[in-house]
């Protein structure tokens, strides 16, 4: 697998891809690509750091791994393309939003705006096997995606992490909270928002206050 990543992240994540594991990774991935039907599409693969340079982080949101049905995944975390429908967790999150900041909902599903602001869509696991929810989840890239998240912590300041769910706030520990604001809830998805929780816990509007308190511009959500 030939890494396309923007250069800022290439340089962060240089001794990641220099690793065995890595190449172990690599290879695993592009033999399930060749056998089965996997997403997003390859050039996607890296989409949320090519949308989203290291320096222009501000707020990270950490999903599990990409949708598996057609047409769905982008690379970018909770996000599906203009011409499919609005994911159920992806409508609570919106339904959040409007609630919390008074916005009208939009139509589209599209978060690569968000992503050109300074969001950085991170699943957790990068790719998946058609219709097999989790299918890549023991090829390594959990060890990839921690070393981006310690390499936010530890070389950018204050920014917002927001971990919703358990197996998102799973990696709290490796974020320092002295230098960094985090943001915990229950997952958006129906089965868990529908039990309490996720309805005004707020996240948007204080994301945006801490922005703005340490000179950052808001985030247009």
């Amino acid at each position: 697998m030939e890494v396309k990543i923007e250069e800022s992240w290439r340089g962060q994540l240089a001794d990641e891809f220099g690793k065995p594991y890595f190449s172990e990774l690599a290879e695993a991935v592009r033999r399930e690509y060749g056998q089965f039907v996997c997403y997003p599409p390859g050039r996607l693969i890296f989409n949320a750091f090519n949308l989203c340079a290291f320096e222009d982080v501000k707020v990270v949101i950490i999903g599990q791994d990409p949708y598996h049905e057609p047409g769905q995944a982008m690379g970018l975390s909770f996000s599906v393309p203009d011409t499919i429908a609005i994911p159920p967790s992806l409508v609570n999150i919106y339904k959040e939003i409007a609630a919390d900041l008074g916005t009208v909902t939009p139509q589209s599903g599209n978060l690569s705006r968000w992503a050109k602001q300074g969001v950085l869509l991170l699943n957790a696991t990068l790719t998946v096997r058609a219709h097999v929810a989790n299918s890549h989840q023991h090829l390594g890239w959990g060890r990839f995606t921690d070393a981006v998240i310690s390499a936010l912590s530890t070389g950018r300041e204050n920014l917002v992490f927001m971990l919703w769910g358990g197996f998102a706030r799973s990696k709290k520990s490796l974020i320092d909270q002295g230098k960094h604001l985090v943001l915990e809830s229950v997952h958006p998805s129906p089965l868990s928002a529908n039990r309490g929780g996720w309805f005004g816990n707020r996240h948007f509007s204080r994301c945006n206050e801490y922005l703005l308190q340490h000179g950052q511009r808001q985030i247009e959500w």
